[in-house]
């Protein structure tokens, strides 16, 4: 990969992609996961927005949805248990021309993660993140998450999650500098869909917590919720996600103006039904990248200047 892209090097890049173009490896999730409809969103995003593989990245950490890079034809980093933010952090500063997507688990963001995901966030650098929530360790089989809810019987507390669970979207909200929150579900692909693509467009840290299935290990967590639309409530706005081929079955539709950030938290506190939409989204806020007057230089000047370095040390 070079420094430039094909038109910032003069030559007109005549190329189009479409969907296959961004699929490499058969993905190897359980039948019924919930990760293969995010991949798919994701892959209509590269598409409709064709973006070059080359100039895309995306960085996992370690989980199911951690896979991912090893299914998209772009550049990928599987990152370690924790780690993506951090890694995504340092692509994106040496290289802030390319397109960074993040994609973690619950645990894998919000457990051992966690510190990273709080700085993150109030970093606010230009990515793409994306929380593939099932609330329950996957990968390892069926541990406690803090995701997880109460009561809700693991293989390390078979007798139910002892806590009441961590609430993603309500932290992040409590955080200094935070720009785009949003939610959406697995199972409702078109508002996926609509989710990742305002995310993309965001100018900042766009945080999408995705309700996730998991058929082996949390069946039934959502279950409810994908068999009663009455059951998701739609977060709607002209500033928001509007998704209008989903009225008909998604009746519960509620105004709320991402603008708002009180109303946001109270949005975001439980409640007997699932909301669905951008929380909130402020794209003033400072990002650090622009904290940074670092001079960006092509790899034939990083040569020049790692010789004249060495020069110095030569006898």
């Amino acid at each position: 990969m070079t420094d430039c892209s094909l038109l910032t090097c003069g030559v007109e890049d005549e190329r189009t992609f479409e969907m296959d173009d961004y699929a490499d490896a058969m993905p190897r999730w359980c039948p019924g996961c919930g990760d293969h409809a995010v991949l798919t969103a994701v892959e209509r995003v590269l598409e409709k927005e064709q973006l070059r593989p080359e100039q895309t990245v995306f960085v996992s950490g370690i989980g199911c949805s951690s896979r991912f890079p090893h299914y998209l034809d772009t550049y990928g980093f599987h990152g370690l248990h924790g780690r993506a933010l951090p890694l995504a952090t340092g692509v994106k500063l040496s290289r802030p021309d390319l397109n960074v997507f993040v994609v973690m688990g619950d645990g894998d963001c919000t457990s051992i993660g966690a510190g990273h995901w709080l700085h993150a966030l109030r970093y606010n650098m230009r990515m793409v993140v994306l929380m593939l929530d099932n609330e329950v360790y996957g990968l390892t089989k069926k541990q406690t998450s803090p995701t997880t809810p109460l009561g809700f019987p693991t293989n390390t507390q078979p007798r139910g999650s002892y806590l009441p669970p961590l609430n993603p979207i309500s932290v992040m909200l409590g955080m200094t500098n935070a720009s785009f929150i949003a939610q959406t579900a697995d199972w409702v692909p078109a508002h996926l869909f609509e989710t990742i693509e305002a995310a993309f467009h965001h100018d900042g840290f766009a945080f999408i917590r995705v309700l996730q299935r998991c058929p082996v290990f949390s069946a039934n967590i959502f279950e409810r919720a994908v068999k009663s639309p009455d059951l998701t409530e739609l977060l709607v706005d002209d500033q928001g996600i509007n998704v209008t081929n989903l009225g008909g079955l998604y009746k519960n539709l509620l105004r709320h103006d991402p603008s708002d950030l009180d109303r946001a938290r109270w949005l975001a506190e439980p409640s007997d039904k699932i909301r669905l939409g951008l929380f909130y989204q402020n794209q003033a806020h400072p990002k650090y990248e622009e904290t940074r007057k670092v001079k960006h230089h092509t790899p034939a000047e990083k040569i020049a200047l790692l010789n004249t370095e060495l020069d110095r040390y030569a006898v």
